[in-house]
This record gives structure tokens, C-alpha cells and sequence, in this order.
């Protein structure tokens, strides 16, 4: 097969743990395991740009590459990679085998990557999630109050429409 990304880099990422593996040329191979902490994530990032690394995929489950991949983001091309789509293939049983499998899938492009939106859009996503949390959390609160109000008696929302406005609160 033909190499397509002449310094590739697999990363295997898990909660507390970050093991990588980039392919150098003439067939050398350097792994590592870093934290995810934030000084983990700077010497990892240190690590892959030192070794000159183009082409970064990412594999993990749950939200544990937001952190990897904001870290990596600015200073290489990162691939965030779907479990699904890379195959489980028998005898891959550890994190190291993982990282240099995600590595050689990248290193001859059969893979592609999953959408990330860009930083402005995941900014404006994570402030209008924030808002739509908050304004939920306020209509919860209001309805307590209410019930609470009408176990004890007073039946404050049979008379005013919102038992926080104007009217409610008079």
C-alpha cells in the first residue's frame, strides 16, 4: 500500500490516559502515554510536534477527545475517528495496539474523519446549550415553588397566569 501521510499519529484516548504512537520515516515507530491533565496534554502535544507529526486520529468513546483534540487542534490536522467505522479486528486487546492500529489506518488514508464543527460554531453551540440549561433549570424551580404553594394551600397559579410575574409575586 501507498503511504499517504508521511508522519502520522494514532492516539487512544481513555479518562485518565493517552497513549500514542507515530510513525516516522523509514519505518520507525515511537510510542508514548501521557495524562490528560492539562500539563499531560502540553507534553503530549510537545511530543507530536517534535517528532514533526502531520496527521493526528483520535479514537475514543464518550467526551474524553474534546480535550485532546482542542489541545492539538491549532498545531496539526486532527482526525477525531469513529470505533465503528475502524473495524474490530481480533487480537487488538491493548491501548498500544490500538494507538498503532489508528496509526496505520491514518498513515494510508483508510479512514475518514468524523464532522467536528469549527471553534466558533462549538462556542456558540456550548453558550446556547449553557442559556437553554439555565432557562429549563428556571421553569423547574417555578414549578416547585407552585407545588409547594399549592400542597400548602394557596392557590396562587388558579389566580395569576405566571406565579413569578407581576401578579404572582403582588
Amino acid at each position: 500500500m501507498e503511504r499517504i501521510v508521511e508522519r502520522p499519529a494514532g492516539l487512544d484516548v481513555h479518562k485518565d490516559v493517552v497513549v500514542a504512537e507515530v510513525h516516522l520515516p523509514g519505518g520507525a515507530v515511537e510510542q508514548g502515554s501521557f495524562g490528560t491533565t492539562t500539563p499531560g496534554l502540553l507534553v503530549l502535544r510537545d511530543w507530536l510536534v517534535g517528532h514533526g507529526v502531520t496527521r493526528v486520529g483520535i479514537e475514543s468513546t464518550g467526551v474524553y477527545w474534546k480535550c485532546v483534540y482542542y489541545m492539538l487542534e491549532d498545531d496539526m490536522e486532527v482526525w477525531l475517528l469513529n470505533a465503528r467505522h475502524m473495524r474490530n479486528i481480533p487480537g487488538r486487546k491493548t491501548d498500544v495496539a490500538d494507538a498503532s492500529w489508528i496509526c496505520q489506518l491514518i498513515e494510508f488514508g483508510l479512514v475518514r474523519p468524523s464532522f467536528v464543527p469549527p471553534k466558533p460554531v462549538r462556542e456558540l453551540r456550548n453558550l446556547t446549550r449553557y442559556r437553554k440549561a439555565q432557562i429549563e433549570e428556571r421553569t423547574r424551580e417555578t414549578q416547585r415553588l407552585d407545588k409547594i404553594l399549592q400542597d400548602a394551600g394557596v392557590k396562587l397559579s388558579s389566580v395569576a397566569s405566571d406565579v413569578l410575574g407581576k401578579s404572582g409575586r403582588a
